[in-house]
């Protein structure tokens, strides 16, 4: 997922997807554990998008407070 196509995201989808993103990387994580999950490299794409949206919302943030 791109920064373009999250900044575009309202306030409530940015925590929706935060909290999605949170649930996959729990999922992955207990694959990674089970010896299920194949692809390591995805915990880590799920990493990079959360920063990403979690970024956004401190922005958006930061400009409804000044």
């Amino acid at each position: 997922m791109k920064a373009k196509d999250i900044r575009e995201l309202s306030y409530e989808e940015l925590r929706t997807k935060e909290s999605d993103l949170k649930a996959e990387l729990f999922n992955l994580r207990f694959r990674l554990a089970t010896g299920q999950l194949e692809n390591h490299m995805q915990i880590k794409a799920v990493k990079k998008d959360m920063a990403r949206v979690k970024t956004i919302i401190r922005q958006k943030e930061m400009q409804t407070a000044q």
